[in-house]
C-alpha cells in the first residue's frame, strides 16, 4: 500500500510541475503578443494585398507550365538514361 501512496505523491507532484510550467508559458505568450503590439505596422497586411485573382490565376498558370516543363524534362532524361 506504501508504494501506491508514494506512486500517487510523485503523480501529483509531476503533474503540479507541469500545470505551472504550463501556466508560466501562458502567461510569457500573452506578454510577448502584447509587447509586439507596437511592432505590428511593420507586418505585412493581407487583407490588403495588391493582388487580385486575376493576378493569381496568372502566377498560378506561370507556376503550372513550369512544374510541367520541369517533369517533362525530367522524364525524358529517365528515358535517356
Amino acid at each position: 500500500m506504501s508504494l501506491i501512496v508514494e506512486g500517487l505523491k510523485l503523480m501529483v507532484v509531476g503533474m503540479g510541475t507541469v500545470f505551472v510550467f504550463l501556466i508560466i508559458m501562458i502567461m510569457l505568450i500573452i506578454l510577448n503578443a502584447k509587447a509586439c503590439v507596437p511592432f505590428s505596422h511593420l507586418l505585412k497586411d493581407e487583407s490588403k494585398s495588391e493582388g487580385t485573382k486575376a493576378d493569381n490565376k496568372k502566377e498560378n498558370g506561370i507556376l503550372t507550365a513550369v512544374i510541367t516543363a520541369a517533369i517533362h524534362r525530367y522524364r525524358t532524361e529517365m528515358k535517356n538514361k
